[in-house]
């Protein structure tokens, strides 16, 4: 935790992006290092824990990181959560909570709150459009013998 942390404090003094660090751990060796980069790279999806899961992938050579664990400088935004379910870590830590985050401007909390509505009634207007063909590419996924389960 305490390099995720650090990884935070550097990233606001370098002006990379905000206050977030995360490592991931395997085995209990660091096998790679993330920080928010969003205002630095213009990527709204540039979190920490994201940018480490997309080193780690990198590095392992894998999209399952179901071996590690995430230390992370504060409780993952719903983005993050999910991203963290799809790579399968095997655990997050965290430092500080949404609570936290919420106090100095990150919301999360919010975001959080707007996941669990109905979809007809979130804040960004969500249209199903029903599409015949798009369900023919689900159908045709579903029947290929070589595909590659994630």
């Amino acid at each position: 935790m305490a390099e995720a942390v650090d990884l935070a404090r550097r990233n606001i003094r370098e002006r990379k992006g905000g206050p977030f660090g995360a490592v991931i751990v395997r085995n209990g060796r660091i096998v790679a290092r993330g920080t928010n980069l969003v205002s630095s790279t213009n990527d709204p999806t540039a979190h920490a824990e994201i940018t480490a899961i997309r080193e780690a992938c990198r590095t392992l050579r894998t999209f399952h990181l179901s071996d590690c664990e995430i230390y992370t400088s504060c409780e993952p935004c719903p983005m993050c959560l999910g991203a963290i379910y799809w790579a399968r870590l095997k655990a997050v830590y965290f430092a500080n909570t949404r609570t936290d985050a919420a106090a100095i401007g990150f919301d999360d909390d919010a975001m959080y709150r707007e996941v669990s509505r109905p979809v007809s009634t979130r804040t960004i207007p969500m249209v199903h459009l029903n599409n015949s063909e798009a369900l023919e590419v689900f159908k045709e996924w579903e029947s290929m013998e070589d595909k590659v389960r994630y």
